[in-house]
């Protein structure tokens, strides 16, 4: 008896009843320092389809720019009501929401100060490793020098700039395409 090849299989789909807790997009407390913000977008394949059922987890400092991590050892305050980890799940439409507040800056490998951001993770059927950004803010003076941000292609950088949704600045757009011509930026990591 021979063998028979068995066709492949993509990861997935299994995010939305095994890995999002229903409280995971929203990062932040009453007690929680730090002005507020809402950040939703849509994860859009190479098509332009939504994709639904992808996660995305994000990681970010505090308002002070201080990890809630072991190995961030600056002496800037903790804030016991917020831990800079958050998990979405996407629905039929693509679309995914957190609400958390805006991170203050932290240094970088050479001691410059990175513009705020928040480091996101994307997973989805057909990835077989996780997709990594960052989500810079608009108008942010250190922009200009990030050294990740600048690492993009000129052309590029957009991509991971946000945008705010309204005159209030409390709402922040971003997208995540995962093909083709306006494809986000994504990090070797």
């Amino acid at each position: 008896m021979k063998a028979r090849q068995t066709p492949s299989q993509t990861v997935g789909p299994f995010f939305r009843p095994s890995l999002i807790e229903a409280s995971a997009e929203n990062l932040v407390q009453a007690e929680t320092r730090g002005e507020r913000v809402t950040i939703e977008g849509r994860v859009i394949d190479g098509d332009g389809a939504p994709v639904t059922d992808a996660m995305l987890e994000i990681w970010q400092a505090n308002a002070e720019g201080r990890y809630d991590h072991p190995d961030d050892d600056q002496e800037k305050l903790l804030d016991p009501t917020f831990h800079g980890y958050g998990r979405a799940a996407t629905d039929a439409t693509g679309t995914f929401r957190f609400h958390t507040i805006k991170p203050g800056p932290v240094p970088g490998v050479d001691g410059a100060l990175q513009a705020p951001h928040i480091n996101v993770s994307i997973f989805a059927r057909g990835l077989l490793k996780r997709l990594v950004t960052r989500i810079y803010f608009p108008d942010e003076l250190l922009n200009a020098t990030d050294a990740v941000l600048n690492a993009a292609p000129l052309e590029r950088r957009a991509t991971m700039v946000a945008g705010w949704m309204d005159s209030t600045h409390r709402a922040l757009r971003f997208d995540v395409i995962l093909q083709g011509g306006h494809e986000t930026v994504f990090l070797d990591v």
